[in-house]
């Protein structure tokens, strides 16, 4: 199945798509977020352009593990992206927003998109 990663901000939603079968993950153009009706109408256009089966929306948890008010915000975003019509999966995103500086994405938030995805399809192997 392909799935799209989103690493969802304030101002904008990294994304990344990538098919479990191979465990790798593609970078996507960054959206500037705008609006929640714009943005989601957004994602349904990549959806459907990638043939997207499943949505792994990265969860900034603390570092003890807990939700904070920037996760509260990504449920409240996650529970707006039902109209999608695709099975979604939180997955802990602490961390990948670094890693993607670390290693010098050139587009940090579809890179920490990308780092999610992967993570994600290693935790399920």
């Amino acid at each position: 199945m392909r799935y799209l990663a989103l690493d969802v901000g304030d101002r904008r939603i990294g994304l990344a798509v990538g098919d479990d079968a191979f465990g790798l993950a593609r970078r996507l153009p960054t959206l500037q977020r705008r609006s929640l009706d714009a943005d989601i109408a957004a994602l349904k256009r990549v959806v459907a352009q990638e043939e997207v089966g499943g949505l792994v929306i990265g969860l900034p948890l603390t570092l003890r593990g807990e939700d904070g008010p920037q996760a509260l915000r990504v449920r409240r975003f996650a529970a707006a992206c039902a109209p999608l019509g695709i099975p979604l999966t939180l997955h802990d995103e602490r961390f990948t927003t670094a890693e993607a500086i670390a290693r010098g994405e050139p587009d940090v938030d579809a890179g920490a998109a990308a780092i999610l995805l992967q993570d994600f399809f290693a935790s399920r192997r």
